[in-house]
């Protein structure tokens, strides 16, 4: 059952957040970021940390102008 689901806060390349069952392998350009837990408090961690919504590419390169 879904409740019974432990997910992985993962992050991207790009900087990109999502959750990942901790059952699966993380797909490959994917990592951990640490918290783990039910499917809920990994959305509400996201919300907390993910500020940013521009790809890392594009905030370097506007940083860079």
């Amino acid at each position: 059952m879904e409740q019974d689901i432990t997910y992985l806060v993962v992050i991207s390349e790009e900087g990109r957040y999502s959750i990942w069952p901790d059952y699966k392998k993380i797909p490959w350009g994917w990592k951990a970021e640490g918290k783990s837990g039910a499917k809920q408090e990994c959305l509400d961690h996201i919300a907390e940390v993910w500020t940013d919504m521009r790809p890392l590419s594009l905030q370097r390169k506007m940083e860079s102008q």
